[in-house]
């Protein structure tokens, strides 16, 4: 087996466990309402990964509002000052996060190359390549998308790893 084959297993995996959890908890269900109208999963990938691109422009545009617009409530980053130490909530998120609007240019830039959906279509996973100022690989990110009940997706897990040796 290969290391994408089993990379992509793990990260089903942990997509079916927080669906169960969202399930418990009644996460993702608009009022009355168990499941979404049938979409074709394509489109409803092509949606997440559109929505990662625009959470990644506004940190192009040095836009902080923007940025912090696709952030949900209770989110959960890692990856900050320590990254062992999970940042919880928007707020949270949002304070470690300014440092990377200061100055003219962001310092970094991600964007997915990979988008997967739930059946269920309100959960989803993005995944892709972070690259320096110079367009270097320095890094992978991958994020889990909620579909609120607004209709608007929003990033409630985010977590980076470096870029793996040469």
């Amino acid at each position: 087996m290969d290391r994408r084959t089993v990379l992509r297993g793990g990260l089903a995996g942990t997509l079916a466990w927080i669906a169960g959890v969202a399930s418990v908890a009644g996460v993702g269900r608009v009022a009355g309402q168990t499941s979404l109208p049938a979409t074709p999963a394509g489109q409803v990938q092509d949606r997440v990964a559109e929505t990662e691109r625009a959470f990644a422009d506004a940190m192009a545009r040095r836009d902080f509002a923007a940025f912090t617009s696709f952030i949900a409530a209770d989110a959960v980053f890692f990856g900050g000052e320590d990254a062992k130490v999970p940042m919880h909530g928007k707020q949270a998120v949002a304070d470690a996060w300014k440092r990377f609007f200061d100055g003219a240019a962001a310092p970094f830039s991600w964007t997915p190359d990979m988008a997967e959906v739930l059946s269920s279509g309100t959960l989803g996973l993005t995944s892709g390549p972070v690259r320096n100022q110079k367009g270097e690989l320095i890094g992978r990110f991958t994020s889990i998308w909620r579909l609120e009940p607004d209709g608007k997706w929003r990033i409630v897990f985010d977590k980076g790893s470096p870029a793996p040796c040469k």
